[in-house]
């Protein structure tokens, strides 16, 4: 039987957070060499807006673990999609998003949630980038707004949240499954069931911090550091062994954001 207890002696890619946020732990800098010192090789530091997309890039362009991504979020699709797409064109940027439609909150108009959804669709097509995704309360909008922009060749569902049904109807449609610290919660079954159905080759690990701190650091700010936490309990879940699980979801998230192998 796999030991799936042990800690892990593999690195480890967190593929979405926001080290730029002021409440991450011990800041950008202690966030990130918390991280390291942890054994998460590479991160994927993602952004929202105009501003948390810049910080992004900022940090990217100096910490050479770090990767940006930029992006409009459903909460602020208000502002469109021309508030951020220059920024697309700066070094060390592996990604469109996160976009996405969140009817959860509707911070923004459900018209402009989907304008700027299908407008960076398009962008990952034009630029050849993968597009991150953020759905909530909005599977079925999600999917037809993907179907009629055409799914992008990487497509990444972060945070996933959804049950085996729509992880069917995700991986269905070539997009990759992206787990957080809710995959640790008890209770959260639907999702269990999806981590378990879900091919292993087609699933990352990210932490989403500074939010979702996982079990057993529930009620704490999140960090990068945690993301192995992650990674144990879908191996947990799925009868593996953890360093089977962090060398998979590694290898996936460097095949999907393009990101350096000699890490």
């Amino acid at each position: 039987m796999p030991d799936t207890n042990r800690p892990s002696t593999s690195t480890w890619v967190d593929s979405h957070c926001h080290v730029y946020d002021e409440t991450i732990p011990g800041g950008v800098d202690g966030a990130v060499d918390a991280a390291v010192a942890n054994g998460v090789a590479q991160m994927v530091v993602v952004g929202c807006d105009r501003t948390t997309s810049q910080s992004a890039i900022d940090v990217a362009s100096r910490r050479p673990e770090v990767f940006a991504t930029v992006g409009l979020h459903p909460h602020e699709a208000r502002h469109g999609v021309n508030t951020i797409v220059d920024l697309l064109d700066a070094p060390g940027v592996v990604a469109v998003g996160e976009a996405g439609l969140d009817y959860f909150y509707n911070h923004s108009p459900r018209e402009d949630q989907q304008a700027a959804f299908a407008a960076q669709i398009d962008l990952a097509h034009a630029r050849n980038l993968p597009l991150v995704i953020h759905t909530r309360d909005a599977w079925d909008d999600t999917f037809a707004v993907l179907d009629d922009g055409g799914v992008p060749e990487r497509t990444i569902f972060h945070c996933f949240t959804g049950g085996p049904d729509e992880a069917a109807r995700a991986l269905e449609r070539g997009a990759v499954l992206s787990f957080s610290g809710i995959v640790t919660f008890p209770k959260a079954h639907e999702l269990h069931a999806a981590a378990q159905m879900c091919p292993l080759d087609r699933m990352l690990v990210e932490t989403d911090s500074p939010y979702l701190a996982p079990v057993p650091h529930r009620g704490k700010k999140n960090q990068p550091a945690w993301v192995a936490d992650v990674g144990a309990a879908i191996a947990a879940l799925r009868s593996a062994d953890i360093d089977e699980v962090a060398q998979a979801t590694s290898a996936t998230a460097r095949a999907m954001f393009d990101l350096p192998t000699n890490t």
